[in-house]
């Protein structure tokens, strides 16, 4: 039986072509209305200021920045000294991170705005949207690294993590499945095979190119990276993964990325708390529940239940769905940073959470009573306080004050795609929607 037969069978099986599928919107009235404005507003400030942005990275991203979040790593109590006037510039003086990097282009940004003028695509009928998600993917074949297997995706700058440093170019399962996610999306519009001949490329990077590490049970960690030091035990990657090779199985009808997926996915499952949340890690040094890596994982396994109606997957989602909403939103509904920190924290909230939350809250609403206030919550303060006169978005709610720099990747480009995905669409199920209205 064929992966595609097998995934379809357990939903009763595939949509006739032509059948027209009802996507029901999250949003209704004036909200949606004033939605549709901001994304013009927005899509107006990226045409003037450009696909390349600052970053939160960039602090880190140079000689100086590189240096200082190294020795913290190898010596905290000295190295405290040495990130300090960082820490301070991101808490107060934001706009100092021309000083330490230059703009870069970020894949992952790319990714989400191949997605979001897709959506854009779906929610209008204008082919201008097609036009321009199909440039990113452009960009992104430009900006791509040659996995062993296949196509790769990283950072554009030399990372310093707990274990290393991380070279720039070296792909990444964190920035890989948006990637193959942002190819899906435009070739489930237009029917492109050269769009498919890639996503096999990365499917078959992403089986093949990352290690899995036992941890028994019949599960299994894949490495962050694909460096051979890296050992893996990050959650959110882990789910990635796990989505990206059902997705691919799915979508290429090749039951090899279905099994490759199983020990991740176990891996995930086996990590949950037993009040529903993750750590981001699970080698003991990283013990903090944050509000956007909880919905990577959550919404890899929504999308995985979505393609598979895994048992388990579901049990995890209610478990996780449960702490999320209670403990991940304060008392105002709006998305807390932090339910469990790692250390000082210098903001009071973070665009990522919006962004994030608006795509899992959008993703699980038909089953869940309380989504589509807490979207019409979020996305309220989002357009009242968040969105600038120039379309722009602020990134951070600083202790006092704002964090202005715009940053593609932190995460404009994330909450572009959330926000075109709460506007109401027509799928039709089987058939190319970009042929079928220009034919």
């Amino acid at each position: 039986m064929s992966a595609r037969t097998t995934l379809m069978s357990q939903h009763g099986g595939a949509a006739q072509p032509g059948a027209v599928q009802a996507i029901s919107p999250i949003l209704a009235g004036p909200l949606e209305s004033r939605v549709t404005s901001s994304l013009a507003a927005f899509e107006g400030w990226l045409d003037r200021y450009g696909e390349t942005s600052y970053d939160f990275q960039t602090f880190y991203a140079g000689p100086v920045g590189q240096w200082a979040k190294g020795f913290y790593y190898k010596n905290r109590k000295l190295g405290t000294l040495a990130v300090a006037p960082i820490i301070f510039c991101e808490a107060f003086a934001p706009s100092a991170r021309r000083f330490f990097f230059i703009r870069q282009r970020f894949p992952i940004a790319d990714a989400h705005y191949a997605m979001g003028y897709a959506r854009m695509f779906r929610a209008t009928g204008d082919t201008q949207y097609h036009q321009r998600a199909v440039h990113f993917l452009g960009v992104l074949l430009t900006t791509a690294c040659q996995g062993r297997s296949g196509l790769g995706w990283g950072y554009p700058f030399d990372w310093v993590t707990i274990d290393g440093i991380i070279p720039q170019q070296t792909p990444l399962i964190t920035t890989v499945p948006y990637v193959y996610e942002a190819f899906a999306a435009v070739h489930e519009i237009d029917g492109d095979d050269r769009w498919l001949s890639v996503m096999r490329s990365i499917a078959e990077h992403a089986r093949q190119d990352y290690r899995d590490f036992d941890t028994g049970n019949g599960a299994a960690t894949c490495s962050y990276s694909t460096l051979e030091r890296d050992r893996g035990m990050v959650v959110n990657a882990n789910a990635y993964r796990a989505f990206l090779l059902t997705k691919a199985a799915h979508d290429l009808n090749d039951v090899r990325y279905l099994n490759a997926s199983k020990a991740n996915l176990r891996f995930v499952l086996n990590a949950q708390n037993p009040d529903g949340s993750w750590f981001y890690s699970t080698e003991g040094k990283r013990n903090f529940i944050d509000h956007f890596h909880t919905c990577f994982v959550m919404k890899a396994l929504v999308k995985i239940d979505q393609l598979t109606s895994d048992g388990g997957c579901r049990q995890a989602i209610d478990k996780g769905l449960e702490y999320y909403m209670t403990h991940l939103f304060d008392e105002g509904g709006l998305p807390r940073p932090f339910s469990k920190a790692p250390r000082l924290i210098v903001y009071k909230r973070e665009l990522y959470d919006y962004a994030e939350c608006l795509n899992l809250l959008t993703l699980v609403h038909p089953q869940r009573s309380d989504a589509a206030p807490a979207v019409a919550r979020v996305v309220e303060d989002l357009l009242v306080r968040w969105q600038r006169e120039d379309g722009c978005f602020r990134s951070r709610q600083l202790l006092i004050g704002w964090d202005n720099v715009p940053m593609h990747r932190w995460a404009l480009a994330q909450l572009f795609r959330s926000l075109s995905g709460l506007l109401p669409v027509t799928a039709i199920a089987g058939e190319r929607i970009f042929h079928k209205e220009n034919e």
